[in-house]
Parts: C-alpha cells; sequence; structure tokens
C-alpha cells in the first residue's frame, strides 16, 4: 500500500560479540534534497558506501545522520608509570633531607606522577585492527540495514499521522472554493445594481454613448468573472488528493500545488465583488498556509 514519508525520524540498532559493543544511529530532518552525512571510528571507512547506498534506496529527501559507536570488549586503557624517571626523582629529594627528609611522603609521590612523562595511559583496542577482523564489517553492515529500515518506519510512523491533516486540508479547501462558487453566483446581479448607480453618476455627461455603457458592463463583468479560478482550483485539489493517495515522493509536487492554490486565492481576493466571496478567498489562504506547513515534512 502507497504511503507518504515525513523528512523526520529516528532508528537505530545495536549488537554485542566478542569483540565488544556496537551501536548504529540513524536519524533525518527536513531537506530540499537527500544529504547524507556518516560519522564512523577510524578504519571503518569501508561502511561509508554501503550507508549511502541503503539511504539512496530508501528516501528520496531528508538531511541523514548515520553514526557507529563502538565499545570494544577489552577497551580498559592501560596504565604505564616510568619507573626510571620516578626513581630519578626519588633520588633527587633523597639527596635534599633538610628540606624534604629521608623518604618522599605518598603525598609527594603523587605530586611526583603529575610531572609529564612520569605517568602515561595507552588506549585500549586498536580500532583499525578491529575492522580488518573476519566477520566484523559484515556484522556493522547488516546493522546499517536494520537502523535505516528503523529510519524509514519511523518516517512513516509520522506520515500516517501526517496523511489525514493532508487530507482534512484539502477538504476545506473544497468547502471554501465551493462556498466562493455559491458567492459568485449572485454576481450578475450584484454587478448590474453596481453598473446602475455607475449610470447615475455618469448620466450627466456628454457624449455618453450606449457603446460607452456597454463597455463599462462588459469590463466589469471580465474582472470580477472568477469561474476559471475556481475551475483550477478543483483541478488542483484532485491533483493533490491524488498525490497523497499515491505516497511519497509527494512532497515537492504537493509543494508546487500549494504555490499554485495560493496565487488562485490571491485572484479571488483581488477580483472579488462581494464580501462572501473575499471571506470564501481568505479562508482559502489561511487554509493554504497550513497545508504548506504540512507539506514541507513530506518527503
Amino acid at each position: 500500500m502507497a504511503q507518504l514519508l515525513s523528512m523526520t525520524g529516528f532508528g537505530a540498532s545495536a549488537g554485542s560479540a566478542d569483540w565488544g559493543n556496537w551501536t548504529i544511529e540513524a536519524r533525518s530532518v527536513n531537506g530540499r534534497g537527500l544529504d547524507v552525512r556518516v560519522n564512523l571510528p577510524p578504519g571503518f571507512d569501508a561502511l561509508e558506501p554501503r550507508v549511502r547506498q541503503g539511504a539512496k534506496a530508501r528516501f528520496e529527501r531528508g538531511n541523514l545522520q548515520v553514526a557507529l559507536r563502538i565499545e570494544a570488549g577489552d577497551g580498559a586503557a592501560d596504565v604505564e608509570v616510568n619507573e626510571a624517571a620516578l626513581n630519578k626523582l626519588a633520588e633527587t629529594l633523597d639527596r635534599m633531607p633538610g628540606r624534604f627528609g629521608r623518604r618522599p611522603s605518598r603525598h609527594l609521590l603523587a605530586t611526583l606522577m603529575t610531572i609529564n612523562g612520569v605517568v602515561s595511559s595507552r588506549s585500549g583496542p586498536d580500532l583499525r585492527a578491529l575492522a580488518a577482523r573476519d566477520g566484523v564489517m559484515d556484522t556493522l553492515a547488516s546493522g546499517v540495514d536494520t537502523a535505516l529500515e528503523a529510519l524509514r518506519s519511523s518516517r512513516g510512523d509520522e506520515g500516517r499521522v501526517i496523511e489525514p491533516v493532508l487530507g482534512g486540508l484539502i477538504r476545506d479547501m473544497r468547502a471554501a472554493s465551493e462556498a466562493a462558487r455559491k458567492a459568485a453566483v449572485s454576481l450578475p446581479n450584484d454587478l448590474k445594481a453596481r453598473l446602475m448607480e455607475r449610470l447615475d453618476e455618469l448620466r450627466g455627461l456628454d457624449g455618453l454613448s450606449a457603446g460607452r455603457l456597454e463597455s463599462e458592463a462588459a469590463l466589469m463583468a471580465a474582472r470580477a468573472d472568477v469561474r476559471e479560478e475556481l475551475d483550477r482550483l478543483d483541478a488542483h485539489f484532485d491533483s493533490a488528493a491524488a498525490l497523497i493517495a499515491d505516497g511519497s515522493p509527494a512532497g515537492r509536487k504537493l509543494g508546487f500545488l500549494s504555490q499554485e492554490i495560493g496565487r488562485e486565492a490571491n485572484t479571488l481576493c483581488s477580483k472579488s465583488a462581494s464580501l462572501d466571496l473575499t471571506n470564501a478567498g481568505l479562508e482559502l489562504k489561511s487554509l493554504n498556509d497550513q497545508l504548506k506547513e504540512q507539506v514541507a515534512n513530506v518527503e
């Protein structure tokens, strides 16, 4: 079944092996196109093509961030004490009994160990060597696919929330357009009344001909005719409903339709010859602004 996807979501996968624990997180936000950023530990660059290919196969748009974190099993740091340097410092103190006594105190030893070169630590496992071990990259590549699928599922969950909202906005805009169509039915009578008022204003002018009056009437009618705008709006609503039903990718086309709906609503307001028609046009503009906000997060 076709489904709309949002562009925001989160997915993750995790696992354990004899060499340690790993976690892969994938998250995305809105974007004009598909932008994938990958954060991998040293030595695991070979996973990046798998991430990009997997993202491209599943998504059309969105800014994605995919990160791998590894906690190796033998990851405790080893502490090394440079005893030669420490003994030399202690011997120096022995030669200064008047100031420090024959043997340094524990507190003084602790202070000596803070001197650069006396104590050093060696970090845990070599991640580059770990990446070269058999089966490690295959395990993590499978984890990448799982995380990306979880991200797609998350985006789908949000898409299912957005879909009825979009459908409701389209229905409300259809109702506003129908109200505008009903208001337009009374336009001829309204125009006739306005034209009669205009005739009364022009009646005293010299050289006023019947042709001039006919031109005035035709011009007023043309300016107020909104049937084409209403017909185009109906076509846009039909297209939007079809796109929503077909599922993603639909965001770009829905965004374009929203722009077109906005133009027609503006024209309705500018051509309006009645308060009811103006109100219907303003309602369309308000609903279309809400549609734009929702569509901005649709893939």
